[in-house]
């Protein structure tokens, strides 16, 4: 029996590749191993079958039939890396150094990312909103100008595509239309480069697969 992935059973992102079992979806398309799926409705991510799963309720979860459980995104990509060749170098020290890009992506390029869409979701009608975006914007911008330094013209974060670049490349996908990563070209060209991967192709193409069969059972 291969793993199993927990995905949206109707992603809020609708179909765009920004849920977060996207990010492993791309990671096992990278190392070629072979996965099914269990969508989870919103009802079902908090009932207890699930929180055993994941305490949180969220998605995504990983169970393999040997009986590993993970949850967050890091940590089973991650493992995945680990697991199999194709986003880990095998050099020790490149090792880490792609490892702590995965970690820069989730604790220093996210989290001014996140607190900007949530933002503009839930506090676009109050009087303090314009005032809170220009700050929000204002600290993305500082970390995509430190991005940008860091990578400058390379292709890759350090050295050849790895699960740092992909965890990074999903961070900066958030942005969306935003058009933050306009002033930074090596940026705009880093993200080009990465989603334009066979791989990528592959793990977006069968997360939109999900959201337009929901689609088309809420149309009927």
């Amino acid at each position: 029996m291969p793993p199993i992935l927990t995905a949206f059973a109707n992603s809020p992102d609708r179909g765009r590749g920004l849920a977060r079992d996207m990010r492993v979806r791309w990671a096992l398309e990278e190392t070629g191993q072979p996965y099914d799926v269990r969508l989870l409705s919103f009802d079902q991510m908090k009932q207890p079958s699930h929180l055993a799963l994941q305490p949180f309720g969220q998605i995504p979860t990983w169970e393999t039939e040997d009986g590993l459980v993970l949850f967050e995104s890091g940590a089973i990509v991650l493992h995945l890396a680990e697991q199999r060749p194709g986003l880990l170098p095998r050099d020790p020290r490149a090792r880490i150094r792609a490892i702590a890009w995965l970690f820069a992506a989730l604790d220093t390029v996210e989290p001014p990312v996140v607190e900007r869409s949530m933002c503009t979701l839930f506090e676009r009608e109050q009087p303090w909103f314009e005032h809170r975006l220009a700050q929000l914007d204002g600290r993305v911008r500082q970390r995509l100008g430190e991005l940008s330094d860091a990578l400058a013209e390379r292709d890759w974060l350090d050295g050849d595509f790895s699960c740092g670049d992909l965890m990074m490349v999903s961070v900066l996908l958030r942005l969306g239309s935003s058009g933050l990563i306009d002033g930074s070209p090596n940026l705009t060209a880093y993200v080009a480069r990465a989603t334009a991967r066979a791989a990528y192709q592959r793990a977006f193409a069968a997360q939109r697969a999900v959201f337009e069969e929901s689609r088309m059972h809420r149309a009927q």
